[in-house]
C-alpha cells in the first residue's frame, strides 16, 4: 500500500465542528481536505446558542467578535396567558462576568451564520471547503486511510494518514465502522422553522400555552442579527404539519389563538424527532468521530453544536502533534476525554427536556460548559506538594495582569494561538531549553508580568515558584514545583514539545 498521502486529514463534514476541525488544523500547517456532500451551506438554525466556553474558543479561533456583531443576546421571554395578559422574565440565569470568567451569558446566532463565519475564517488561513463531494467508502490499514470520494464529475481515491467522520447524526463513518450508536428515540417529536413574520414583537421570545396544556405549547423567538423569527413547537406523534408559510400561519393560530400572526414565508423547516444516542467509541485505528457523528441531543440544553465545537478543539491540537512526531498514544485521550463530556450533556438535555414538558425549564450554570474538565485525563499531571485550588486537568481561568511596559495584558490573550503556554509564578530565574510552540511567562516581581490586582492568585492560587503549564485548548496540563523538572521534561516530551538544541531560555 503506498503511503503517498493527498493529505494528512480528510475530514468528512463541513458544519460547526468539522469547521473547528479544520481551523485548528489550518493555524497548525497541517494538511488536510474538508469536504461535504452537500451541493451549498446548509442554510437552516438547527443550534443558535453559542454557550460561554464556546466562546472563549471563538475568542482564540479570532471569530467570536463578527460572531457578537452579527448575532446579539438572547431576549427576554414572553409567556402569554389564557386571558393574553403575560410575563416578561430572562430566559437563563443572569450571572456578571467576572475576570475569570469573561463570558457568562449564551449568544445566539443562527447556526448558518456561524458556520459562514468559520468558512470566511478559514479561507484566511488558506482553506475552504469542497463542497459536492461525498465519501463513499475507505479502508485503513497500519499507516493511513485510503478513501473514495464521489464528485458530480467523477470519483477519486486519496489516501490520508487521518479520516474524521463529522457527518452528522446518521454518519456514513461511524454506520460504516460497525459503531454501535447506543440510546433512544425520545416520547418527543417537534417541529423548528425559520420564518418570516408579522403580528409579534421582535423585542422579546413569545411562548404560549393554551390552557396549561404543555404539549401544544409554541415558542416563537427572534433570531438574533436576521429579520427572521424561529418557531419551536411539540407534536404528537401520529401529527403531519404543514411546513409552507401557510400551513404554519394555521399551525400558530391554532397554538396561539390569534388570527393575528401571518407567515410570510418560510426559509428552512423541519420535522423530527428528539433522539439522546452516543456512539460506543470514537475511535477505530486512524478513525475519529466528532459532533453529531459521536453523539445527539435533544435541542433543550443547547448543548449539541457547543459540544461538537469542543470536540474539534480537543482533538486538533493532538491531531497536529502526532503529525509533527509526538507518539500516537496522545490520541488515545480524545476520547478519554470527551466521550464522558457528552455522556453527561446528554443526561442534562435530556432532564431539560422533561422539565420542559412540564414547563419548568430553566437553564442555569450547567449548560454554560465552564465547568468541564479533564480532571482523570492521562494528560493531567499535578507535581506539587500540596492539592491545588486549580487542580490540573481544569479550565484555565482569565485573569488581567500588568506587563512590564505597563499596559494590561490579559492571560486569554497569552493563551490565544496554537501553542503551549508555561506560567513561572514569583520563581526565580529558571533555564528551559527553547521548544518550538511553547510561550514561557513569567509573573511576579522579576517577571515580564505582574498581578498587580490580584485576580491571578485568586484564579490560580499557587504557591511561590511554582509553574503551572497550560494546553492549546485552555486547560491545565500540569502543575509542578520548581523542584519537579525532570516531571515537566518528560511531559512535554510525551505531547510533542521536545528541545531544541544548542540553545537556552
Amino acid at each position: 500500500m503506498t503511503n503517498d498521502f493527498a493529505a494528512d486529514v480528510l475530514i468528512c463534514g463541513a458544519g460547526a465542528a468539522g469547521l473547528t476541525l479544520a481551523l485548528e488544523l489550518a493555524r497548525r500547517g497541517v494538511s488536510f481536505r474538508l469536504i461535504d456532500r452537500l451541493e451549498a451551506p446548509f442554510h437552516g438554525s438547527r443550534g443558535k446558542g453559542i454557550q460561554p466556553r464556546t466562546q472563549e474558543i471563538f475568542e482564540d479561533l479570532g471569530v467570536l467578535d463578527k460572531a457578537v456583531a452579527a448575532g446579539g443576546m438572547y431576549p427576554r421571554q414572553r409567556t402569554y396567558r389564557d386571558d393574553g395578559s403575560y410575563t416578561d422574565t430572562d430566559m437563563a440565569e443572569i450571572i456578571q462576568p467576572t475576570p475569570a470568567e469573561p463570558y457568562h451569558l449564551a449568544l445566539m446566532v443562527p447556526q448558518y451564520v456561524t458556520e459562514r463565519i468559520l468558512r470566511a475564517r478559514l479561507t484566511e488561513l488558506g482553506g475552504r471547503v469542497e463542497f459536492s463531494h461525498e465519501l463513499k467508502g475507505f479502508e485503513q490499514d497500519r499507516d493511513g486511510v485510503t478513501a473514495r470520494i464521489g464528485h458530480p464529475e467523477h470519483e477519486e481515491i486519496v489516501r490520508v494518514r487521518w479520516l474524521i467522520g463529522a457527518d452528522g447524526g446518521k454518519s456514513f463513518v461511524r454506520r460504516s465502522l460497525g459503531i454501535s450508536f447506543a440510546g433512544k428515540t425520545l416520547d418527543a417529536r417537534a417541529i423548528v422553522a425559520d420564518i418570516m413574520l408579522s403580528g409579534l414583537s421582535c423585542e422579546v421570545a413569545h411562548r404560549f400555552a393554551r390552557g396549561g396544556d404543555m404539549s401544544r405549547q409554541v415558542w416563537i423567538g427572534p433570531l438574533a442579527g436576521t429579520d427572521l423569527f424561529q418557531i419551536q413547537g411539540p407534536v404528537a406523534n401520529d401529527t403531519q404539519v404543514d411546513l409552507s408559510a401557510h400551513g404554519l400561519s394555521a399551525f400558530l393560530a391554532d397554538r396561539t389563538g390569534r388570527s393575528d400572526i401571518i407567515v410570510h414565508s418560510v426559509q428552512w423547516a423541519s420535522d423530527y424527532e428528539m433522539n439522546a444516542r452516543l456512539a460506543d467509541s470514537y475511535q477505530l485505528g486512524r478513525i475519529f468521530l466528532i459532533g453529531d457523528a459521536a453523539h445527539v441531543h435533544p435541542p433543550t440544553g443547547g448543548q449539541g453544536l457547543n459540544t461538537g465545537v469542543q470536540d474539534a478543539y480537543n482533538l486538533g491540537w493532538k491531531l497536529a502533534a502526532v503529525a509533527r512526531g509526538a507518539p500516537d498514544r496522545l490520541l488515545c485521550s480524545y476520547e478519554a476525554e470527551r466521550r464522558p463530556v457528552a455522556e453527561a450533556m446528554l443526561g442534562l438535555s435530556t432532564r431539560l427536556l422533561e422539565a420542559l414538558k412540564v414547563g419548568e425549564m430553566r437553564r442555569g450554570r450547567e449548560v454554560r460548559q465552564l465547568n468541564i474538565g479533564y480532571p482523570l485525563s492521562p494528560l493531567s499531571l499535578d507535581c506539587t506538594a500540596a492539592r491545588s485550588q486549580l487542580p490540573a486537568g481544569e479550565r484555565a481561568p482569565d485573569a488581567p495582569l500588568r506587563g512590564a511596559g505597563g499596559q494590561v495584558v490579559r492571560l486569554f490573550s497569552l493563551f490565544k494561538g496554537p501553542h503551549w503556554t508555561l506560567l513561572a509564578f514569583e520563581a526565580e530565574q529558571q533555564a528551559f531549553e527553547p521548544r518550538e510552540f511553547l510561550h514561557i511567562h513569567r509573573i511576579g516581581p522579576c517577571g515580564e508580568l505582574s498581578d498587580e490586582w490580584g485576580y491571578f492568585k485568586d484564579a490560580y492560587a499557587m504557591n511561590p515558584g511554582d509553574y503551572i503549564l497550560i494546553r492549546p485548548d485552555g486547560y491545565v496540563g500540569a502543575i509542578f514545583a520548581a523542584d519537579r523538572t525532570n516531571e515537566i521534561e518528560m511531559y512535554l516530551m510525551e505531547v510533542g514539545l521536545p528541545p531544541i538544541k544548542g540553545d537556552c531560555q
